[in-house]
Parts: C-alpha cells; structure tokens; sequence
C-alpha cells in the first residue's frame, strides 16, 4: 500500500507539472491525489508498522496496536494535518481579501505616482525596487500583477514591456523570499514554526536583496533599457480613497507579524484582526452604489388580488465583493498537496526520505539543488517534503536557506513560480525567449544571493 501512495503522489505531481500540457488546471490532480492518497492509508492501516508522530517528530513503531487504536491514532494524524493546513489557506484567504478590498477602491493607482521619469533605466530601478518591496507585503504573485499593469499605462510597446516583466519576476520572487508574509512558501516555514520572522528577515533581506540588485545591474547596461520613453500625461488626482485603502491595506498585512510577536497567536487571528478592520473601513467610506431589485408585492384592487414588482435598493459590499475575486482554485490546490504530503509524512516516508539524503550529500548542496528544482516543479510540495525531512529546531539556518532557494530558485524558468506564469501570461512571454535573455540573469541572481548566505552563515 505504500507503494500504491507514492505512485499516486507521483502520478499528481506530473498532473501538476505537466498543467499546461493536458489543460487541467492543477487543482484536480492536487485534490484527487489528496483522497487517493488518504483513502490507502485507510485501506493499509492494519498492515502498517510505523508511523510518524507530527507533534513528537519520531517515528513510533505501531505493530501492538489494535484496528481501533490504528483508527483513533489516523483520526487525530488527519485532524492535527488539516487543522494546520486551515491555518495556512485562513491566512492566504485573509490576505487575498485585503488585496482585492485595495483593489477594489482602485489602490495600486496610487503607486503609478511614485513613477516620474523618462528614462528607461531609471523606470527599470524603480520597478524593481517597487516589485522586492510590494511582493514583500503583498506577496510575489500580486506585485507582479500590479506592477505589470502599471507598465501597461507607461510602455505602449509589448516588445518593451516584456523585458521589464522579467525583471519584475525576478524581483518579486526575491523580495517573497526575506518576508514571512511575502510567498506562500515562506509562510508555510513560518506557521509551521519552521522560521521566526524576526531571524527570517535578519538573515534572508541581504542574500534575497542581491538576488534582486545583480539581474537588475546588469539589466540596466543591456541595450532595452537604454534611452527614453514618452511618460503619459496624468488623467487626473488620484482619488483620496484609493491612497487610504492602499497604506491601510498594506499597513495592516505588516502588521500580522508584530500581532504574532505580542500575543503569541497563530498568523491567522492577526491576519483576520486586519481584514476586520480594513473590511470596517471598507464599508464605512465606501460610496453605497445602488441596484435596482423587484420584489413581488400583492395588492387588493376592487376586491381582486394581484401581484405587483417594487423596486428595492440593495448596497453592494466592497468587502463581499472581494471576497467572490479570491483565488479559491489556489486554495484549493494548497489544500490537495499539503494533505497528500501529509499522508506522506504520517507513513514515515518523506522522513526516511530526508535522511536518506542527508547521509548522501550535504545539506547545503541538497537545498541548492531544491532551489534549482523549484524551476521546473511548483515549490509548494517542494517545500512541504522538505518540512519533513528535517528534524532541525527552530531558526535553523536549514530553513532559512530552504525559503531562499525556494522562493528565488522558480525565476530561472518563466513557468518555475506563480510570478512567471501570471507574467507569461499577461504579456504573452514565450518560454524560450525567457530561457534566452532572462533565465542567465536569475541564475547570476540566486547564485550571489545563495553565496552570500553561506558566507554570512559561515562568519
């Protein structure tokens, strides 16, 4: 039966990586992985000899055990899983929120004012500065989608636009590095009390800057993003509203980490304190926009009764509104993969797995390799396997170097993270013109970056 549970786990995977082949998206494979996985684990229960103890980090040897004792004992394995699982998509889903209520009153605007120049050069610098810091608060995914769509408004030529896209591919995805709340990775360390975020940012905020400064250097002596381009005019005074939801939005999602410091609570009471309270605002000075609804109303008439449509007013929720624009098939495709390795996990086999590697080559190698890897295989259960492997404490520089190359290693190939793939995309990016003039520059980007890590570690 364990054999039967790895074949699944395989046979998803290459759904998940294989997305744009088949067109499925990878959120079925994701889910019928899930419940295969788990459902052998229930049909194998009784022949199993070991199992892995979450919360003891120790396999336990089960062979004393009755069918009910196995009953009870995979019951509060799946309970512990998905309840940290929820965790996670809570937050996700909390911080998806914010960024669509921002949205919403049109926020990102307000960053096209922080663009005041002509040059390509220095529009190239500001992007992505831009993108290391956005991606940091907001996540990698949505910096990109912002930041794209500003360009859009600035660079009329696609042709133009599609080198600054793989910059901010590359900046995005190193500034989602350093930041507990900046990539779906790293918040996984981070809840999984993995990293605090404290000492993530300490140690990773150098190593992911120059991830972002040597691709962007270099970038900036290539003929692209030499000359000058025609700024737009300002089509007018951004609304006061939109800049409010935008330092509130943002403030608040900073705001998570402190939240955890203080009180000691999971990340996802923070993260829904802040919606709470940008959903309050939200609400309070939203401009209440009307539809027009009918109800049936009966009358009497002349001893007749018919029935007669009233227009009803109906207030249309900014925060309801958001809440239908979150990305719930990504949620869902978390859900499937964190679950599938959680079986894994509970059968002892990622363990095993992990010391098996470490007693073949070290682990700094074994991370650089992983951050190579997350170019070609989604990082998420590149990451989950790894949070298994390791029975390392907590700051452990292991975790650490496994959010960089995680985080950063996806930009060598266009299709290797969510930043790439929203970006290809969005300005239609082949995957071999990428592999041609952008890849090299990641490369250079995650080598510096992993370089410097490692001295810093080693002094």
């Amino acid at each position: 039966m364990e054999l039967f549970i790895v074949f699944v786990f395989i046979l998803g995977y290459l759904g998940i990586t294989l997305e744009h082949s088949l067109k499925v998206d990878k959120l079925v494979p994701s889910l019928l992985m899930m419940a295969f996985a788990w459902a052998g684990v229930s049909i194998g229960l009784d022949d199993f000899t070991m199992w892995f103890d979450s919360a003891g980090h120790q396999l336990m040897d089960i062979t004393g055990m009755s069918s009910v004792e196995r009953s009870h004992l995979m019951d509060e394995t799946l309970l512990h899983h998905f309840g940290k699982t929820c965790e996670i998509l809570i937050f996700l889903i909390g911080a998806m929120t914010i960024v669509e209520i921002i949205d919403h009153f049109h926020g990102f605007s307000a960053i096209k004012g922080f663009i005041k120049t002509n040059k390509k050069r220095t529009l190239l610098w500001v992007i992505a500065f831009l993108a290391f810091v956005l991606s940091a608060i907001i996540d990698n995914l949505t910096a990109t989608i912002v930041l794209i769509t500003i360009l859009r408004k600035l660079l009329s030529k696609p042709e133009d636009r599609i080198w600054f896209a793989g910059i901010i591919v590359i900046c995005a995805n190193a500034g989602g590095a350093w930041s507990p709340i900046g990539d779906v990775t790293t918040t996984m360390l981070w809840m999984g009390n993995k990293v605090t975020a404290i000492k993530l940012m300490e140690y990773l905020l150098i190593p992911s800057l120059i991830c972002m400064i040597i691709p962007t250097l270099i970038a900036s002596f290539m003929k692209p993003f030499k000359g000058n381009f025609e700024l737009p005019e300002e089509n007018g005074v951004i609304n006061s509203k939109a800049s409010l939801m935008l330092y509130l939005g943002l403030a608040m999602i900073v705001f998570v980490p402190i939240f955890k410091t203080i009180f000691h609570l999971p990340p996802y009471i923070g993260m829904m304190l802040s919606l709470g309270i940008v959903a309050l605002f939200a609400e309070t000075i939203s401009v209440r926009q009307f539809k027009l609804a009918y109800v049936g109303v009966v009358k009497k008439d002349e001893n007749k009764e018919y029935v007669q449509e009233k227009p009803v007013e109906h207030h249309e929720s900014p925060t309801f509104r958001a809440l239908t624009k979150i990305e719930m098939p990504s949620i869902l495709f978390f859900l499937g993969i964190l679950m599938t390795v959680a079986a894994l996990e509970s059968l002892g086999l990622v363990f095993n797995f992990g010391q098996s590697v470490q007693g073949s080559m070290h682990d700094d190698v074994f991370v650089m390799l992983l951050g190579a890897g997350s170019a070609v295989i989604d990082n998420v259960p590149l990451v989950a396997a790894s949070m298994g492997m390791f029975n390392a404490p907590l700051d452990d520089h292991i975790w650490q170097f496994i959010a960089y190359s995680a985080g950063t290693g996806g930009s060598m190939l266009i299709i290797g993270s969510a930043a790439g793939v929203v970006a290809m995309g969005m300005e239609r990016i082949s995957f071999f013109w990428y592999l041609k003039n952008i890849s090299w520059l990641a490369l250079l980007g995650y080598l510096g970056g992993a370089g410097f890590y490692l001295l810093e570690r080693a002094l």
